[in-house]
C-alpha cells in the first residue's frame, strides 16, 4: 500500500485536514455553544417556570405563562407595535439607503465627506442618540417645534400621543441605522455589471426601466441580506426606547416585545414570563428568516 494511501484514512480525507479542521473551527463552535446554543435552551426551559430573580427557587406552571400572553389585553397592543415599528423600520432603512447609495455613487463634489457624516451616526451609541433626539422633538423648545413654528403650524406632544411616540422613536432608529444599509448597497453598486446599463442606455430604456429591469435584480441578494439582518436588528432595539419613552405613554405607547421581556424579567421580577415572551420572538424570527430564505431560493432556481 502506497504511503499517501495508508494517510487517507476516513472517508478519504487525511486526519491532519480534521486536525486543521478542529483547530480552527472548534473555538468558535465553543463559543456559540457557551454563549447563543445553552442560552436559548435555557430561556426555553425558564419559559415554563414562575421564576422571581430574587428567588433561588422557582415553580413549573407548564404552559401557564403561554396561555397568559395570548389572554392578556396588553399583547396585542404590544404585537402591533412590534409590527408597526420594524415594518417601517425595514421599509424605511432599505429604501432611504439605497436612494442615497445611488445618489452617493455618482462623482459628486465632497462626496466623501457626506458618505462619512451619513455612516457615522451608525457607529454612535443608541442611548445617546436617544437623549439627542429628545430634544429635537421637545414639543417646547424642540428643533421638530421650532421648525413647525416658522411655518405656522403647531408641534404634536410626542410624549404625550402613543401614535406620535411611536413615530418618534421609528425617526430616531431609522437616522441612526441608515447609515448600515447605505454602506452596504454602495459596496454592491461598485459590483453592478457595467455592460447591462450602457446596453439599456443604448437601448434607450428609461432611467425608471432600467432601474427597475437591470439595476434591481442585480442588487437581489444584497437587499435579502439587509432585509434578514435590519429585521432582526429592529425587533432587539431596546437602547433608544428605554432612553426617549421607557415604552409610554400611556403605558404601552411604545413599548415592543423585546422592551417587553426587560420590562417583566427587570422590573416586575417574572424572569419566566419574560422567558416566554422571549421564546415567542425566536419562534416568530426564526419562521421569518426560513420563508425568507425559501423565497431566495425559488428566486435563485428560476
Amino acid at each position: 500500500m502506497l504511503p499517501s494511501a495508508r494517510r487517507r484514512t476516513f472517508f478519504g480525507r487525511p486526519w491532519s485536514d480534521y486536525a486543521l479542521f478542529s483547530i480552527l473551527l472548534g473555538p468558535n463552535l465553543a463559543l456559540l455553544v457557551v454563549f447563543t446554543y445553552r442560552p436559548l435552551i435555557e430561556n426555553f426551559q425558564f419559559s415554563f417556570y414562575d421564576w422571581n430573580l430574587s428567588s433561588p427557587t422557582s415553580t413549573f406552571v407548564g404552559l401557564a405563562n403561554y396561555r397568559e400572553w395570548f389572554s392578556r389585553d396588553d399583547t396585542w397592543v404590544i404585537v402591533g407595535n412590534t409590527v408597526i415599528f420594524t415594518i417601517a423600520a425595514v421599509v424605511g432603512s432599505l429604501v432611504l439607503g439605497l436612494v442615497l447609495a445611488l445618489l452617493l455613487d455618482q462623482k459628486l463634489r465632497g462626496r466623501n465627506f457626506v458618505r462619512s457624516a451619513v455612516f457615522a451616526p451608525f457607529v454612535i451609541s443608541g442611548a445617546a442618540i436617544g437623549i439627542a433626539f429628545q430634544f429635537v422633538f421637545d414639543p417646547n423648545f424642540g428643533l421638530v417645534q421650532d421648525l413647525l413654528h416658522r411655518v405656522g403650524l403647531s408641534s404634536p406632544d410626542f410624549y404625550q400621543d402613543p401614535h406620535w411616540a411611536l413615530f418618534m422613536i421609528t425617526v430616531t432608529y431609522l437616522w441612526k441605522n441608515l447609515g448600515y444599509t447605505f454602506v452596504i448597497y454602495l459596496a454592491a453598486l461598485q459590483g453592478v455589471r457595467k455592460e447591462l446599463m450602457e446596453a439599456a442606455e443604448i437601448d434607450r430604456a428609461s432611467t425608471w426601466t432600467t432601474f427597475r429591469k437591470v439595476l434591481l435584480p442585480q442588487l437581489r441578494p444584497t437587499t435579502f441580506f439587509l432585509s434578514i439582518t435590519v429585521l432582526l436588528n429592529s425587533l432587539q432595539v431596546f437602547d433608544i426606547i428605554n432612553v426617549m419613552t421607557r415604552g409610554g405613554p400611556l403605558g404601552n405607547g411604545t413599548t415592543t416585545m423585546v422592551f417587553q421581556v426587560y420590562e417583566e424579567t427587570f422590573r416586575n421580577f417574572r424572569a419566566g414570563y419574560g422567558a416566554t415572551v422571549a421564546t415567542i420572538m425566536f419562534v416568530v424570527l426564526l419562521i421569518i428568516t426560513l420563508v425568507q430564505v425559501r423565497i431566495m431560493d425559488r428566486d435563485d432556481q428560476r
